[in-house]
């Protein structure tokens, strides 16, 4: 595929969905924090908004994805004069500014068993390597330039998962051979956490991310603005789910990221295709593609998006890919690296909560809602302008 013409708008199935995207304008004033902005005349806002497409375009809301399922977005769009009076917002403070990454926890010989846990079934690379999952000090050097200007740290509690040895639970294998319950420490405390067989049997088991976060709650440092927590587990939310990549409790100021579901080994079992990943996955051919088993009718490209489709930040990015791709080869290396990145676009997602930012649908951003892990691989790792706003101040 040669990307020619680019999906700048949302895709045609979006009217379908029910989903629209705010108004030029409306986008416009939701970067102010007044919610007001100098009169412009409608042609000059169109133009504008064209040539703002070429950076940020739409969400493409293609079938399946989480704007199909609410195209609403969770109700009205955080603009950043919303977030700068929203009530439950922390504040960033001289004794409270920083930001702590702990974890993966390490794994006591007491629950030896759990290695096997981070390991999807009959996965191993060309060579019968297992990957290694991102690191800590990745992480940290990555937040500290997404969040740039805000202190970062390693967690200085040291994690590991243990027995729960206040319950016989723990000891006694349930039908699946699994534990009831782990445990997961840290100093002198410890939590218990739900562990269960995996629903679709990709891992041999999950851990329950509630009981997590409600340890991560326990450790958080005095001077921490919020914290971050690395597992190398399949984590789960409620009964009814499959998994959860990752998620967070923003008014707490704590959030959870999982690695293991975005191991690249298991990319065709999932059906991931890296050739239309982000930025590529605004490439109208597959686009079209993603969008006739809803029997919509595709229009040809017009002038003006043919035109909008062969200059700007967005061709920019999609030809680099694709100039860098003939250089790639599936190395050990090189799949670490893209595991990396699909880890922490989503550590930056999860920690947007935190500083209160909202599901954001004015444009393709990287703190969309997002229903699947191919959704989130069509996804942009960076901020919208109106988010951006909020971060910025």
């Amino acid at each position: 595929c040669k990307h020619t013409i680019l999906q700048l708008t949302p895709s045609p199935f979006a009217e379908l969905a029910g989903f629209e995207q705010p108004t030029p304008k409306a986008r416009k004033v939701a970067t102010t924090s007044t919610g007001h902005i100098p009169p412009i005349s409608g042609p000059n806002l169109m133009k504008e908004a064209q040539t703002k497409s070429q950076s940020f375009p739409a969400p493409l809301v293609l079938p399946h994805d989480a704007l199909n399922y609410d195209p609403d977005g969770e109700g009205p769009a955080q603009t950043f004069k919303s977030w700068l009076q929203e009530k439950h917002r922390n504040m960033i403070t001289e004794k409270r500014k920083t930001l702590y990454v702990g974890g993966p926890p390490k794994i006591d010989e007491k629950v030896n068993f759990m290695r096997e846990w981070v390991n999807p079934k009959g996965t191993r690379t060309a060579d019968d390597e297992q990957l290694t999952p991102p690191s800590v000090d990745e992480t940290i050097a990555y937040i500290r330039d997404f969040y740039h200007g805000m202190p970062v740290k390693r967690l200085s509690i040291d994690l590991w998962w243990t027995a729960w040895e206040q319950s016989k639970k723990c000891a006694v294998p349930s039908a699946d051979g699994l534990p009831q319950y782990v445990a997961l420490s840290y100093g002198d405390a410890a939590t218990r956490v739900r562990a269960r067989p995996s629903p679709d049997s990709i891992f041999p088991a999950q851990l329950n991310l509630d009981d997590i976060l409600d340890a991560a709650i326990a450790m958080l440092p005095d001077d921490a603005y919020a914290i971050v927590l690395l597992v190398d587990h399949d984590i789960y939310e409620s009964p009814d789910d499959d998994f959860c990549a990752g998620r967070a409790y923003g008014g707490s100021r704590v959030s959870l990221v999982q690695s293991a579901r975005y191991n690249p080994l298991l990319d065709e079992k999932i059906g991931i295709e890296c050739e239309h990943a982000w930025p590529m996955s605004h490439c109208r051919c597959v686009v079209d593609e993603l969008c006739a088993p809803e029997e919509v009718k595709c229009k040809p490209a017009t002038a003006i998006e043919k035109a909008l489709s062969k200059t700007g930040a967005m061709r920019a990015a999609v030809d680099a890919v694709v100039k860098l791709e003939m250089h790639v080869d599936d190395t050990k290396a090189e799949l670490e690296a893209l595991w990396a990145s699909r880890v922490l676009r989503t550590v930056s997602h999860e920690l947007g909560h935190t500083l209160c930012l909202a599901h954001c649908h004015y444009y393709a951003c990287i703190m969309q809602s997002t229903s699947s892990l191919l959704e989130d691989t069509r996804q942009p790792p960076s901020l919208c302008p109106v988010c951006l706003s909020k971060i910025a101040h």
